[in-house]
């Protein structure tokens, strides 16, 4: 069999953790994937998947050639379109990641503009609350919310949220607006686990960020929940600025504190530094950072 085709069913199997599932994406037989990972294990002579009746998973070896392989195929994919022109139609897979909310709300409607646009492109969207690492998981473009670390990561600034603090008018109808952050002790306060520092509260008092340790009588596991208590009149959350703007617009939730807001969380795109970028990243780039650079709710 064909190298290349060799290399590409096995990144797909790595990728999949599932010989039938990389089988459906490359659209062959299950027995003709096997064979093609079992002729690489012995050309190659070392073990490459661990596999169980449960899962398959690369093994030390596997990952690092399952690496090296997606690096050499995404250069054979820019050498195709370096000989077809700058204006070659985007094509191929991506492999998309964002914050689980941020995803569902701003990302996902860009991803169906990008398929519709580019019939021959395919998307994975990865979205979860936490920092994946982009070189590991084989993801090619991610939405980062906060400041960036040092890494060979390019980055584009799209935009910036702020971190809010809410209630419904008829909470603090009943219990009073705190004009303090310390006056925060003396409310039902609804902490979300899926967010940093979820029971220290930062402020800015007197130029400087001070942390205020919350008791809440309600902690859930995602910002939906706890949005949705605080709408029903349970008590003060915290969250950020985009995921509560449909409700700040209707009524149902209003900003307190805002005198005491830390400085605003900046949004950027992120894709992996390399000597060239393929035209489908370039394009989604480009749709996704227009989309979001025009959310009024972003600025």
């Amino acid at each position: 069999m064909d190298r290349l085709q060799t290399m590409k069913m096995f990144v797909a199997v790595s990728e999949a953790q599932s010989f039938s599932a990389a089988a459906r994406h490359l659209n062959v037989s299950p027995p003709v994937i096997t064979r093609a990972v079992a002729e690489l294990e012995k050309r190659l002579g070392v073990k490459l998947l661990n596999r169980t009746t449960r899962y398959v998973r690369p093994t030390e070896a596997g990952s690092r050639y399952v690496e090296d392989a997606r690096r050499v195929l995404e250069e054979i994919e820019l050498v195709d379109e370096v000989a077809a022109g700058v204006n070659a139609e985007p094509r191929g897979s991506l492999v998309v990641t964002a914050p689980v909310l941020f995803g569902r709300m701003h990302v996902m409607p860009g991803i169906v503009d990008y398929l519709n646009r580019y019939p021959e492109t395919e998307i994975q969207a990865l979205f979860i609350d936490r920092v994946v690492n982009m070189l590991e998981e084989g993801i090619d473009v991610g939405i980062r919310i906060g400041e960036l670390p040092d890494s060979t990561m390019r980055a584009l600034k799209v935009g910036v949220v702020r971190l809010v603090t809410v209630a419904s008018p008829a909470y603090l109808h009943q219990f009073g607006e705190p004009d303090t952050p310390k006056n925060l002790s003396l409310q039902s306060i609804i902490a979300s686990s899926a967010a940093d520092h979820f029971i220290d509260w930062q402020f800015k008092t007197a130029q400087k960020i001070r942390t205020f340790r919350t008791n809440p009588r309600l902690i859930v596991s995602t910002n939906d929940a706890a949005i949705k208590a605080a709408r029903e009149g349970f008590g003060i959350t915290r969250v950020l600025s985009y995921q509560v703007a449909s409700c700040l617009a209707n009524g149902e939730l209003v900003t307190i504190l805002q005198d005491f807001e830390p400085a605003e969380i900046p949004i950027h795109i992120v894709h992996r530094e390399e000597r060239h970028s393929s035209s489908k990243i370039r394009a989604f780039i480009d749709l996704l950072a227009n989309r979001l650079r025009s959310d009024s709710n972003l600025k």
